[in-house]
């Protein structure tokens, strides 16, 4: 349902983004603030087996990718595990995957904004002041949101552009770290009680975030094609990157557990201070890029659902000039900014693990159900597609039967407000 400017003519979301802007965003989403901190809480865990760990997990949500490479394929419309799941199951399904998504990314949002004040602080230490974190963090939520209103070509090179910027010191560590492993660093790596589903828990949250990609479905060129391509390259890519990166720190990093800043320190001990500096400047870039990439795919979500009288109907309006959902999109970094000021890092991190488990479990299952509709053609069918489908189901229930009560009861109340946001729009649109 396109918008209309003044003059009563339509104005259309405009479809800039290409395979490989695509690929980048999917990467982007992904490879955020947790590759700086993983590697030393994994091997804390699992000691000199944690570069195992990190392709065991990466396996084990693969699947899931693969189910959401398929849903995505038979689609070219906004909205992501959203859409999928509405046309699956229903609008009341659906909105509450909606309501979950975007809950989970603005969470995810706010314990990235923490990041990105804590790992300035080491540089310019005044930012951990109270006065200059609110300035820091409303900076530089202001400027990603300048961005993306201003049209979907610049937000997409901009998140290009900090893709190859965040993966250039990570590449570094892998090429100097991996030739430089010294067996008796390793030896000092290990642990006396492995704890395997924990650090398989810590790094499916490090893998999340390659659905938002998907989300600008409506912007994107030839969605039925990319969409699949997109998620596979990137999510193998970052798979790649993530084991490497892992077996280099633990190579080079004496007692990798005790360090809160793992890569900056490995950096540290292959190229001295420098290192360290080019580590913290890195975290920088990671997470300021990853905040652009959430501003591109976030509001898409909210428009997809105003479009379909869900969420308010402004949410859905079109900026006549640079044609974009500008509305939402400053609705939605400002809901971010609050809860990066008043959450900590710890608090919304494990929260948006929480809600992003529900609606990937829905996504896997709707890869079952969309098969039975002949007007829905995939551009890419996953062989096996069913099993690997069952498996993803199981795999989320499983995580979430390992949360806490808290956490239950805050997802629990999350889905309760989105049900009664349901019904009010269900009442106003009959």
């Amino acid at each position: 349902m396109p918008k209309s400017d003044n003059q009563g003519s339509k104005v259309e979301l405009v479809r800039a983004i290409g395979r490989w802007s695509l690929t980048a965003a999917v990467i982007n989403g992904v490879i955020g603030s947790g590759i700086f901190g993983m590697p030393s809480a994994v091997t804390g865990l699992v000691g000199i087996w944690s570069p195992v760990a990190v392709l065991l997990a990466g396996g084990s949500i693969f699947a899931v990718v693969l189910c959401f490479a398929e849903v995505g394929s038979r689609f070219e419309d906004a909205g992501g595990p959203y859409l999928y799941t509405r046309e699956a199951f229903g609008p009341a399904i659906g909105f509450q995957v909606g309501w979950l998504h975007v809950w989970t990314r603005l969470l995810s949002a706010a314990a990235v904004l923490n990041i990105l004040v804590s790992y300035l602080a080491l540089l310019i230490p005044a930012v951990g002041t109270p006065h200059w974190r609110l300035f820091t963090m409303t900076a530089g939520m202001g400027l990603v949101t300048w961005i993306n209103v201003r049209g979907v070509r610049q937000a997409a090179w901009a998140v290009n552009t900090f893709t190859v910027a965040k993966l250039l010191p990570l590449f570094l560590l892998i090429i100097l770290g991996v030739f430089s492993l010294k067996r008796e660093i390793l030896a000092t790596q290990a642990v006396e009680s492995p704890g395997w589903i924990e650090a398989l828990l810590l790094l499916v949250f490090a893998y999340g975030g390659f659905e938002s990609s998907v989300v600008t479905a409506s912007e994107t060129r030839d969605p039925k094609r990319n969409t699949a391509f997109a998620l596979i390259v990137g999510m193998g890519t970052v798979t790649l990157v993530y084991g490497l990166v892992q077996l280099a720190v633990i190579g080079v990093l004496p007692h990798a557990a005790r360090s809160s800043t793992p890569v900056a320190s490995a950096l540290g001990e292959l190229l001295g201070p420098a290192g360290l500096v080019v580590g913290s400047l890195a975290v920088i870039v990671s997470v300021y890029g990853w905040l652009t990439g959430f501003s591109l795919t976030t509001p898409r979500i909210l428009y997809s659902m105003a479009e379909r009288r869900e969420l308010p109907t402004s949410l859905g309006d079109v900026h006549p000039v640079f044609r974009t959902p500008h509305k939402a999109i400053l609705i939605n970094s400002a809901v971010a900014l609050g809860l990066g000021l008043y959450g900590s890092f710890t608090q919304t991190a494990t929260l948006a693990a929480v809600t992003r488990l529900g609606y990937y479990g829905l996504t896997c299952a709707a890869l079952i159900i969309l098969r039975r509709r002949s007007d829905l053609t995939p551009g890419f069918h996953l062989p096996g597609g069913r099993v690997i489908a069952i498996t993803g189901i199981a795999f989320c229930l499983w995580l979430l039967g390992t949360r806490n009560l808290a956490q239950a009861w805050t997802l629990m109340i999350i889905v309760a407000v989105g049900g009664l946001l349901w019904l009010i729009s269900r009442r106003n649109v009959n």
